[in-house]
């Protein structure tokens, strides 16, 4: 199975404690994906997010109905996390948040190793390029929110 890597970075003007509790709240995940995805958390969504704890979603690909399960594998307040697809669309997604305390805010990094279906021919015609568009946005998202570095 070959697997793909996807790394971004950005900084935002709040601590690492504030970000991670952003990132620690399951409904907040909505307001960072895309509206194209119609993304949404299946209920229960989880009160306290915490090693172990499974999240359900549904959402479209293309078009296409896709649900979603993902485990949170590593929970490292207030500077990493983990999740990790059980079920959904790809054959392997493993999304790491890396939160690193900077003069003037936070340093946020994710770095998502990946495998679809159909290897790297299906990655570079379609999958790279939604995985770029999705992490644009929520760049946007998260720099609207919080507003740019100071």
């Amino acid at each position: 199975m070959k697997e793909h890597l996807f790394e971004d970075e950005m900084v935002l003007p709040v601590p690492a404690g504030e970000l991670f509790l952003f990132f620690a709240d399951a409904r907040n995940l909505e307001s960072i994906t895309p509206p194209w995805l119609s993304f949404r958390i299946l209920p229960p969504v989880p009160e306290a997010i915490r090693e172990g704890t499974l999240i359900d979603y549904r959402l479209r690909i293309h078009g296409i109905p896709i649900r979603w399960r993902t485990a949170i594998t590593a929970w490292e307040p207030p500077y990493r996390f983990v999740d990790e697809q059980i079920r959904g669309p790809y054959r392997r997604w493993v999304h790491e948040h890396i939160l690193e305390s900077v003069p003037g805010g936070t340093r946020c990094r994710d770095r998502v190793r990946y495998a679809v279906l159909g290897g790297a021919l299906v990655n570079a015609l379609l999958v790279r390029r939604d995985v770029e568009r999705i992490f644009a946005f929520r760049k946007r998202a998260l720099l609207d929110r919080f507003g740019p570095a100071r």
